[in-house]
């Protein structure tokens, strides 16, 4: 069987990977720089890579000591380490087609935010990893060995997609492990990462933005946590999009308010609080840095000093409108705990390679996106894990399915030949084994499933 056609009965396999067809996952990867060297082709590598975490395998057990796969481990390393190709590029250009294919599911287009946030992304166990630097967990409240990964996604409230990402180094040499490989031609995309990781947060936020309208968003906020509400940060987002986002009492962090620069707490004592359990405690209008104003409110938390506040450039929202937008914020961390619990962000491969790093994330993200379109399309009520595991039982049962097919027409053949049935009479036992054997293993659509089983043996 040819690499052609193993590709092919690798995108018939699971649930997932139909949408390789309806998305033209090849002419993307081509699209973006992703293409043909030696050994099988990117999108037989890209499928069999993007297949492991479905397997419950990692790079190692799946590729590198399996000999049934088409894909050999040099290629698979070379796929993943190379700097030439644009990962962002095709990170961007599959987002399309799955925001474009759920936008048409949406009634209003105000339910649309873009999300930042970032999580660490540990390798305490390496040493000669390039770029490995020692970042802080805000979570833990301790330096890791690892990266940061800075995030930007979309989301409507029902859905959430991985948009962009950088994946970041510290910008302060003194807390790198590693630096820039020397060897790396400075033309390539892989060069521009690389400085990319080692320049400060607040530099990627604008850029990002620009990139996710630029290819189509039609969302009109962007929400932060209060790691990056910074005022300047949020007076430069202003410029291209209105900004909602939790604000941090820091000390060298000032609103102008009737006249005088005020840090976050000396606000909240200046102003008129409503008793009892309003929901909104206060809020007033305030002057940001560039001379802007935003509408800054206070809401009741258990926290000791009892409020948090949110704030938000576009003073015609609603104060309850302001807290439930921002609500949607919790889509990311979502996002960030299956990424690592789920599709094996992390633990999957082991890579020192700083190229492979962003391949394989870009991989995961794809992953997710992908999860999310099939979990929107079909609206299964079901949390991301218990679908997760449903993918990957059914991966498992297709994969006996065949097999057993296999064994019938064998044993069909022989009856055949020693007893002079008929070709019809032939293919109705099959239909009607297999038929049972898809109720038994709680397949829904059997014509779908028997179909598939039927073309994956023709073509084997």
């Amino acid at each position: 069987m040819d690499t052609q056609n193993q590709t092919q009965n690798l995108k018939k396999i699971g649930a997932l990977n139909e949408y390789f067809s309806i998305f033209k996952i090849g002419t993307l990867l081509n699209r973006s720089g992703i293409t043909k060297s030696k050994g099988a082709s990117p999108l037989a590598i890209f499928t069999a890579l993007f297949n492991l975490a479905f397997c419950s395998t990692n790079l190692y057990q799946g590729i590198v000591r399996n000999k049934e796969v088409i894909v050999d481990k040099d290629a698979a390393y070379n796929f993943l380490n190379s700097p030439t190709y644009n990962w962002r590029r095709f990170t961007l250009l599959l987002f399309r087609r799955i925001y474009f294919t759920i936008r048409h599911l949406l009634d209003d287009a105000s339910e649309e935010v873009l999300i930042f946030d970032d999580s660490t992304y540990n390798r305490n166990r390496s040493k000669k990893v390039e770029l490995l630097s020692r970042v802080f967990d805000h979570s833990d409240m301790k330096y890791i060995k690892g990266f940061r990964m800075l995030t930007l996604g979309w989301s409507d409230g029902n859905s959430f997609l991985g948009l962009d990402f950088a994946l970041l180094s510290s910008a302060d040499k003194k807390n790198r492990y590693n630096e820039i490989n020397p060897d790396i031609d400075k033309r390539t995309c892989g060069y521009h990462r690389r400085l990319e990781a080692i320049t400060k947060t607040t530099e990627h936020l604008v850029p990002m933005i620009k990139r996710a309208l630029d290819n189509g968003v039609r969302a009109k906020y962007v929400l932060m946590d209060s790691w990056f509400s910074m005022p300047s940060a949020i007076a430069a987002l202003r410029e291209h999009i209105h900004v909602i986002c939790m604000l941090k009492d820091h000390p060298k962090w000032f609103y102008q308010y009737q006249g005088r620069k005020l840090r976050l707490s000396d606000l909240y004592k200046k102003l008129k609080k409503k008793r009892g359990r309003a929901k909104v405690k206060a809020q007033a209008i305030v002057t940001l840095s560039n001379g802007k104003q935003a509408k800054v409110v206070f809401v009741p938390c258990d926290k000791k000093r009892g409020w948090l506040a949110l704030l938000s450039t576009d003073l015609s929202l609603p104060n309850e409108e302001i807290i439930r937008l921002y609500g949607k914020r919790w889509d990311i961390e979502v996002f960030f705990k299956m990424c690592k619990q789920h599709l094996k962000l992390v633990k999957e491969i082991q890579v020192r390679n700083y190229d492979g790093l962003i391949a394989h994330t870009s991989l995961v993200i794809a992953r997710y996106n992908i999860l999310s379109l099939y979990q929107r399309q079909r609206m299964d009520q079901r949390s991301f894990g218990e679908l997760f595991r449903a993918c990957n039982e059914e991966m498992a049962n297709l994969t006996f399915m065949v097999s057993l097919e296999r064994i019938m027409r064998m044993a069909m053949a022989y009856i055949q030949r020693f007893y002079g049935l008929t070709e019809q009479i032939i293919q109705d036992m099959l239909d009607l084994v297999m038929g049972q054997a898809l109720d038994h293993f709680g397949f829904t659509d059997r014509s779908k499933h028997l179909s598939e089983v039927w073309n994956y043996s023709t073509e084997s």
